[in-house]
């Protein structure tokens, strides 16, 4: 096994699981999808990032920060619906995005390109994938709380404004994070299928929480070890997509 197959190996395993963790979270509060549109947000972060040859989540991180910020104060200002403020936002990042990409880097852009990734990136995505992890697990009970009733969650002490803050800014983290291995186009994928193949086996909270970052890690594991070159990102969703498939004939005999 080469170092950059470790290299991407670590990388990898450590975001899909995280990113299977956080997908728990944001399954049960029905904002799964919302990884999609947040990852075009970071598209011209990752056009910058290559051209300049820097990390990718570094770049993708700030504009998605930005593009919340922005959708946020239009709302405040304008009397647009926030799906049509979205709308206009996101298609904006994607058009800024290519108009400055090179052609032989979109495939990287959209899909993911964990060969890039070296050892001082590796690292940075273990230690901020653990962090997540962490972050998550302490505020877990409290968000899904939030999920079920802010009356009652304001009645246990809990400031609603402050959890959902830290769930935005988690979710922002994250999808920076996926899009080093699966791009600006599959981040949804990455959260949603590992919480959805959880929850058609899971028993209980617990086995569906830690069941989702189970899930995630194997997928990547399983695609970057027997990676064919093929686009990593890809193969990594086709993966959790057959995980997906087994689940159901699982819940069924059931």
């Amino acid at each position: 096994m080469t170092a950059q197959l470790l290299t991407s190996l670590a990388a990898g395993v450590f975001i899909a699981g995280a990113a299977g963790y956080m997908g728990s979270l944001m399954l049960s509060r029905r904002m799964a999808l919302a990884a999609d549109p947040l990852s075009h947000l970071t598209l011209p972060g990752i056009a910058l990032a290559m051209i300049h040859g820097f990390d990718v989540s570094l770049g993708a991180f700030p504009f998605v920060v930005l593009g919340i910020l922005l959708i946020w104060v239009l709302e405040l200002r304008t009397k647009l619906p926030m799906e049509a403020l979205t709308a206009i936002v996101f298609s904006s990042s994607v058009a800024i995005a290519f108009l400055f990409l090179p052609v032989d880097q979109a495939e990287a852009a959209l899909v993911g390109d964990i060969s890039r990734t070296g050892p001082r990136d590796t690292i940075a995505s273990v230690v901020a994938s653990v962090l997540i992890v962490l972050a998550v697990w302490r505020s877990y009970s409290k968000l899904v709380l939030v999920n079920v009733s802010e009356d009652l969650a304001v009645s246990e002490g809990i400031s609603v404004r402050r959890s959902n803050l830290v769930f935005l800014f988690l979710v922002g983290v994250i999808v920076s994070l996926g899009v080093k291995i699966v791009g600006g186009l599959l981040t949804a994928a990455l959260v949603a299928i590992p919480a959805a193949v959880a929850k058609n086996i899971a028993k209980n909270m617990r086995q569906y929480a830690f069941g989702s970052l189970a899930v995630g890690a194997l997928s990547a594991a399983v695609a970057l070890y027997h990676l064919t070159g093929l686009p990593a990102g890809p193969l990594i969703i086709l993966v959790n997509t057959v995980l997906f498939l087994a689940s159901l004939i699982i819940a069924a005999k059931r």
